[in-house]
């Protein structure tokens, strides 16, 4: 059973995240609709305040398109 508190709270704490961050969604939608596929290669750089940048990358496979799915389909 969910705890109804913490679920407001993620809610409360995802919207102050959307507001803060207001171009990720879209983006991440038209990604979902548009870019993946088995072969899709995601890459993530990260830069600390001190300017250390942080780089990997991944290859979708078929399975992780199915892992996507089962979240998606929970949502």
């Amino acid at each position: 059973m969910m705890d109804f508190t913490a679920v407001m709270k993620m809610k409360g704490a995802w919207d102050t995240f959307t507001r803060n961050h207001p171009k990720l969604v879209p983006f991440m939608q038209a990604v979902g609709r548009e870019a993946i596929g088995d072969g899709t290669i995601i890459e993530v750089k990260v830069k600390s305040p001190d300017g250390k940048e942080y780089n990997t990358n991944m290859r979708l496979t078929q399975s992780d398109l199915e892992l996507f799915a089962q979240f998606k389909g929970m949502m």
